[in-house]
């Protein structure tokens, strides 16, 4: 699956009609919440159903009528999926909360399938076919969508950010390519000193870039509590310390692309920890330094990459890696301070040096198990692999 995204030029009238679209997916999706929450237990709540109740919206309100059918059904499944979610959640008994299914406030995106949609076949231009009276759509990208037949196109979605609206396109084709075996071997260590240090002991430089734009980003935000509330002038300072944070995490997205394709393509097997990041988060004296760092976005794009050029990417247990001598194997007790590891036979590494080759060993032993990861991608605006509904859900 491929996802392809453009920037999208329009009139004024048209961006209104775009955000009469995506709150009237934002009704529907609690509407159908609403109903799966009304109704007793003994009845059985399923897709089906919700996408039966979202006909009945489209025969009670007129707005809803407007918008094109198939977008309506796929605003009753996004609340199907979260639904689903939380009935797994409990079946696998997950520790804490659930996720129970909550109202949303904040929508940003109406997502059409094969339906409710033109693409001009010669132009950069799509226009929308509903009710709404979004009417045709210019696109600014590098991307050809021309190039792509339009049966496999699934699905279409325009998307609100702090810049301005997007259209991207869901395309049923195989992003596969093989790369050649090189030979070599990596195992990471992440971190907050570096972004992480490889098994040959190299440290990747931590980019920071929350904490470079910190200073930017905190007089954007006092700017906007020094306006009044519904004032216009607040609503520009919301927008400008939107736009800030929007670039921010375009910067972390970028970086973690451009380093996973650079580590995949050079080696065949990657090692890496299987670190719970949330669990991490809860610690307050490090949550922003953790979250500044991505490793999570980091590993995901690994995963990505190797699964589309033919590699090996393992996650294993970080139990134990930082103590444990890479050399002899006895576990050499050390705190978060003492960075160098000096172990009784000889061996003294840098701490996280000491770690990714520990991690390398145990991939290296899990793979002899074809014990392997699932490399596929995950979640970014234009991420490929993952379902396009999953992403808008995000």
């Amino acid at each position: 699956m491929l996802v392809l995204e453009y920037k999208v030029k329009a009139k004024k009238l048209q961006y209104l009609a775009i955000e009469e679209a995506i709150r009237t997916t934002q009704f529907i999706r609690n509407k159908c919440l609403r109903y799966w929450m009304d109704v007793p237990k003994e009845a059985k709540i399923d897709r089906f159903a919700l996408n039966k109740y979202s006909t009945e919206l489209r025969n009670e309100f007129k707005f809803v009528a407007n918008l094109n059918s198939m977008a309506v059904q796929s605003s009753a499944e996004r609340a199907w999926l979260a639904i689903s979610r939380f009935y797994e959640n409990c079946k696998r008994k997950v520790s804490g909360k659930k996720g129970y299914p909550r109202f949303q406030h904040d929508n940003r995106s109406v997502e059409y399938k094969t339906s409710g949609w033109k693409l001009n076949p010669t132009k950069r231009r799509i226009s929308i076919t509903d009710k709404k009276g979004i009417g045709e759509l210019k696109l600014l990208g590098k991307w050809d969508i021309q190039s792509h037949s339009f049966k496999s196109i699934k699905r279409v979605r325009l998307v609100r950010r702090a810049d301005g609206y997007y259209c991207q396109f869901c395309i049923d084709v195989e992003a596969s390519n093989i790369q050649p075996l090189t030979g070599n071997e990596i195992g990471f260590d992440v971190g907050i000193e570096s972004f992480y240090t490889d098994s040959n002991g190299h440290q990747e430089r931590s980019p920071k870039f929350l904490r470079k734009a910190e200073k930017s980003v905190k007089h954007a935000q006092r700017r906007i509590y020094k306006k009044k509330k519904g004032s216009s002038g607040r609503k520009k300072a919301r927008s400008i310390f939107a736009r800030k944070h929007l670039r921010i995490s375009r910067q972390r997205i970028e970086h973690a692309l451009k380093l996973a394709r650079r580590v995949v393509k050079s080696n065949d097997l990657i090692a890496y920890e299987n670190l719970q990041v949330r669990n991490l988060l809860r610690n307050h004296c490090l949550a922003k330094s953790i979250a500044d760092a991505s490793w999570y976005l980091f590993r995901q794009w690994i995963e990505y990459f190797a699964g589309k050029f033919g590699k090996l990417a393992v996650a294993v247990a970080p139990h134990y890696t930082s103590q444990k001598c890479s050399s002899c194997g006895v576990i050499v007790k050390k705190s978060l301070s003492t960075r160098t590891h000096v172990c009784s036979c000889g061996c003294k590494l840098h701490r996280d040096e000491n770690a990714a080759i520990n991690i390398l060993n145990l991939a290296k032993q899990a793979s002899l198990g074809h014990k392997q990861s699932n490399a596929v991608g995950l979640v970014a605006s234009t991420l490929l692999g993952e379902s396009l509904l999953e992403q808008v859900t995000r």
